[in-house]
């Protein structure tokens, strides 16, 4: 088992360069799968959920090149197989190649995709959307086959803005004859990624990046080349350390649009930050103002970095509150800030935090992706040494984490025990 040792109060300077986006890879190396021939992916992080991409694509029999950032997928000798659960159940992606074999071969069969325990996670918006379009679906001990005679454009209404169900939806409507168009899409720029990526293939999309979208099915989709749009999330993260920790720290390779719901906090708070066209510089600063957030929807505050957030919540002067309205199970970082000391209180979905409040080394488990990355900023500001647990789910989501915050001062170290 891997842990993460922190040695915390140590101020950062230097800079720290933005991976390709987590979220956008992990939909467009399924979406390759819809060309044929060969689609070339740079700016690919290299984390673990790409490995197991990776492993479902081989399984396939598809033939995959990995090397410094890049991937390369050839899709020569594609093979529809059933996706086995030990595959599926490892990512909440995995539910992106439904789509593609889908579209591809008009049958799939798989298991019901994994990922972070965040909330129930449901994914009946996207077989709203391939029942819409003409696919029948059957569904025993969590193994759904899905047919379809041929697939049809049509209209979808999405009850809700959902990231997931937008990318199924473009992924699957292709390759369908005819016109779809999405209502009540989401507006995620990794939405636009993937059409622009689909777009080089030769797909016709329009409104992507808005709440309506249209797609005029092609039949046939060829290979390309595409660079990975910088990941905001991560971007964001490194943004809220440099604010508790940063010494005129340089948050490198970001398009600033994409985090100006958090900048925008920031400032409000009173943080120094100076925004370029690709990076940013921040300072940290003493005395900060409390605030309120409420994840929603991008452009709203994204409810992956709510989890981040809180941690500099416990370090402001006042009380703030923090409403989640995306996942119903994303406090599980609390009680471990609680035990090193902060001052939050859950009511349903809103937290309370009174603060500042100094922050003590303590033995913490990240239970989730985002949850990890708040313990590890508490870790970092908090006195003392900190062991986090179960820092897997850390290492999907940010690439080369250890070594980005060793290079600009910080006192970081896996260990396997």
């Amino acid at each position: 088992m891997k842990v993460l040792n922190v040695i915390g109060n140590q101020k950062l300077t230097g800079s720290i360069r933005i991976s390709g986006a987590k979220n956008s890879s992990v939909a467009l190396i399924p979406a390759a799968l819809l060309a044929d021939g060969v689609t070339t992916l740079c700016n690919v992080p290299d984390i673990s959920d790409i490995d197991v991409l990776e492993q479902t694509l081989t399984y396939l029999k598809v033939d995959v090149k990995r090397a410094s950032g890049s991937i390369l997928i050839d899709t020569t000798n594609l093979t529809n197989i059933k996706i086995p659960k030990k595959l599926s159940n490892k990512l909440r992606a995995s539910y992106y190649f439904m789509a593609v074999l889908l579209a591809r071969f008009k049958h799939v069969e798989m298991y019901f995709p994994g990922g972070c325990q965040i909330g129930s996670r449901p994914i009946d918006q996207t077989l709203k959307a391939f029942k819409l379009l003409g696919a029948t679906i059957k569904e025993e001990d969590c193994l759904f086959t899905i047919d379809a005679k041929e697939l049809v454009g049509t209209t979808i209404e999405l009850d809700m803005p959902s990231v997931g169900a937008t990318i199924n939806t473009i992924l699957v409507s292709v390759l369908a004859k005819g016109k779809t168009t999405i209502l009540n899409a989401a507006c995620e720029p990794e939405i636009t990624d993937l059409a622009l990526m689909l777009k080089k293939m030769g797909a016709k999309i329009k409104g992507d990046g808005t709440s309506k979208i249209t797609i005029t099915g092609v039949s046939t989709l060829n290979g390309c080349n595409h660079d990975v749009i910088p990941d905001r999330i991560e971007a964001g993260t490194y943004t809220i350390i440099g604010a508790l920790l940063g010494n005129y720290l340089k948050i490198d390779n970001i398009v600033p649009l994409h985090i100006k719901s958090l900048t925008d906090k920031l400032q409000e708070m009173g943080v120094n930050l100076e925004i370029y066209s690709d990076y940013l510089i921040i300072d940290s600063q003493n005395k900060l103002t409390a605030t309120d957030i409420k994840t929603l929807q991008y452009p709203g505050f994204p409810t992956d970095l709510q989890q981040p957030f809180v941690t500099l919540l416990t370090q402001v002067k006042g009380v703030s509150h923090v409403e989640e309205t995306i996942y119903e199970n994303r406090f599980m970082n609390i009680p471990y800030l609680n035990k090193m000391g902060a001052n939050i209180h859950i009511n349903n979905q809103t937290l309370e935090i009174l603060g500042p409040t100094k922050l003590k080394g303590s033995n913490v488990k990240a239970t989730d992706l985002r949850a990890g990355a708040s313990l590890l900023i508490a870790a970092l500001i908090a006195d003392g040494k900190t062991t986090i647990t179960d820092i897997e789910h850390l290492l999907r989501g940010y690439e080369e984490i250890v070594e980005k915050l060793t290079n600009v001062g910080a006192k970081i170290e896996i260990k396997e025990i």
